[in-house]
């Protein structure tokens, strides 16, 4: 154990837990106020305060609440001893935590516990996924791998695979998305000219195949309404071979502009991001009637990506408020559309409240809507997976992040 490594990883992880930022905000913020760590030091310990994240519940089974605690609990986990720790700096009974862990059989204790997961959302999980749901917990609780989307704009799949391995990053075409690369390891991929020439993009491959279901067209009018930083609106300009008009929706002018040097990377010229107040800005309703198609990745609780967010399961949920939200923004998306136009509203949440209720309620109030049956859109882009009228992904069963896609066409 490195000189510091449990202070500091307990400090982190006490203001992560304290505070209303996402996990990695506030390890950018510590970071730069911490600027004699070195580049080792920042790893080690950033790997030791996501570990304590994903693991919070079952390490507190042990260690209590008190973040050095968890954190000793944690490094026990990986092999450290009570001397170790006593050494690092450790003020608890290091000899009681390191029996209780190494005793402690996982299987005895609750799902809650033994997964680390609030109770609200276990039972959730425990109600939908029935006998899947400790199989799901556990795959929630693994590192995501780095997933990639090769930029069609520019070059083949095979190509950037090739371009990869000569600079040292070794990866493999995903099972389900045409232009989807996977690291063998965890790599800084950012800093390859691939990636810095906007070959590609890191992006789930969950995800892709969001994007794929608008099967947009060239020359067409597109609009993604909940655009973000632009990962899948990048993914649709692609798709439409740079023609038309992709127009990038937010409320949020601070995550429109980290689309920027993303776009500019990309090569492309037809996406427009545009700033809106609310799901019935002038700006929108001006489209109304117009487009061919729309996508709507709803603001949802984000329970499909905790492998890469843990932080997120420890923040208090307004379900009710959030359906709330998904049900009026489907509906302003919805009325941008022309008639013979596709919808895909799609969530990175496992619940059904978010995801089928949400479309069932739609469908109800407005007639001249159908289901697009995920399944045949997926066969013409030649994706080898079947999960029905939508799109259910898991990551115990697909190695994705968990995704929920509906694609609706309106008929009138």
């Amino acid at each position: 154990m490195r000189p510091h490594h449990l202070k500091q990883s307990a400090e982190l992880l006490a203001a992560i837990l304290g505070g209303a930022r996402a996990a990695d905000k506030q390890m950018e913020s510590y970071f730069r106020a911490h600027r004699a760590m070195g580049v080792r030091d920042r790893a080690e310990v950033a790997e030791t305060v996501y570990g304590c994240l994903r693991h919070r519940r079952l390490l507190a089974h042990c260690a209590g609440e008190d973040a050095a605690a968890l954190v000793a609990a944690y490094l026990v986990r990986e092999g450290s001893s009570a001397r170790a720790l006593a050494e690092a700096g450790f003020r608890g009974d290091a000899r009681a935590l390191v029996g209780c862990l190494r005793t402690l059989d996982p299987r005895a204790l609750p799902l809650a516990v033994a997964a680390s997961l609030p109770d609200w959302l276990a039972a959730e999980l425990q109600a939908e996924y029935g006998d899947e749901a400790s199989a799901l917990a556990e795959a929630l609780n693994q590192p995501a791998p780095v997933d990639l989307r090769v930029n069609t704009v520019k070059a083949r799949r095979e190509e950037v695979q090739e371009r990869l391995a000569e600079e040292g990053f070794e990866a493999d075409a995903t099972p389900f998305s045409p232009v989807g690369l996977r690291l063998r390891q965890r790599a800084p991929v950012f800093h390859s000219r691939a990636f810095k020439d906007g070959l590609i993009e890191v992006q789930d491959e969950g995800s892709q195949l969001v994007s794929l279901l608008l099967e947009p067209r060239r020359g067409e009018m597109v609009v993604d309404f909940c655009a973000g930083a632009g990962g899948k609106t990048l993914h649709l300009g692609a798709l439409m071979a740079n023609t038309g008009s992709v127009y990038a929706f937010d409320v949020s002018a601070a995550r429109l502009e980290r689309l920027a040097p993303r776009l500019a990377r990309s090569g492309l010229s037809n996406v427009r991001p545009v700033v809106i107040a609310h799901e019935r800005d002038e700006r929108a309703k001006r489209l109304h009637g117009k487009i061919d198609r729309v996508l709507v990745d709803a603001p949802c609780t984000g329970t499909g990506t905790l492998r890469r967010n843990s932080d997120i399961k420890w923040r208090s949920v307004d379900l009710e408020a959030l359906r709330a939200e998904q049900a009026r923004i489907l509906d302003a998306a919805a009325r941008l559309l022309k008639p013979g136009g596709r919808l895909v509203y799609a969530t990175c949440s496992l619940l059904r409240e978010e995801n089928d209720a949400v479309i069932d309620a739609f469908l109800k109030a407005r007639a001249d809507f159908r289901v697009v049956p995920a399944a045949a859109i997926l066969s013409r882009r030649r994706v080898p997976l079947d999960t029905g009228d939508a799109l259910r992904l898991l990551p115990h069963r697909h190695r994705t992040d968990g995704f929920y896609a509906a694609a609706l066409e309106r008929t009138a």
